[in-house]
């Protein structure tokens, strides 16, 4: 029997997006269900200092994941003030779960948090769904 922490066997796929890449689902997943792990080597204290990776994960105060490798599916899914997936700690890993119903074709969303926000994300500008104009969805 399959804990809540195994992903389900959904069609995921990696395709343009209004960051760049992102992840859709071909599948209709549940509100609840645990989609994908985002996994990645742990680094050491020395590393996440000097790390100039975009895809790091802080799971705990002494633990911190890279993400960078292209077989974790999971560090395309994209930053959205108005998500429709959270990020669950459990155990040391990083589990995307759903948090509401989501139809085949949507991109995968979590909010990357505060710290990643304001750092990376705000001075740029968000260009997330519930950010961007909507009116500007067309040339996004």
């Amino acid at each position: 029997m399959a804990s809540k922490y195994t992903p389900g066997d959904y069609d995921l796929s990696v395709k343009r997006s209004y960051a760049g890449l992102g992840l859709f689902t071909n599948s209709a997943i549940e509100r609840g269900k645990c989609v994908v792990e985002y996994y990645g080597r742990e680094l050491t204290e020395e590393e996440e200092r000097t790390s100039r990776s975009k895809y790091l994960f802080e799971v705990s105060a002494t633990k911190t994941i890279d993400g960078t490798e292209r077989d974790n599916v999971a560090r395309y899914i994209n930053h959205s003030c108005r998500p429709n997936c959270e990020a669950v700690i459990a155990k040391g890993r990083v589990f995307i779960f759903a948090r509401r119903g989501i139809k085949p074709g949507e991109e995968l969303t979590y909010d990357y948090g505060k710290n990643y926000f304001n750092t990376f994300i705000k001075p740029n500008g968000c260009r997330c769904d519930k950010c961007m104009p909507k009116d500007a969805g067309a040339s996004r």
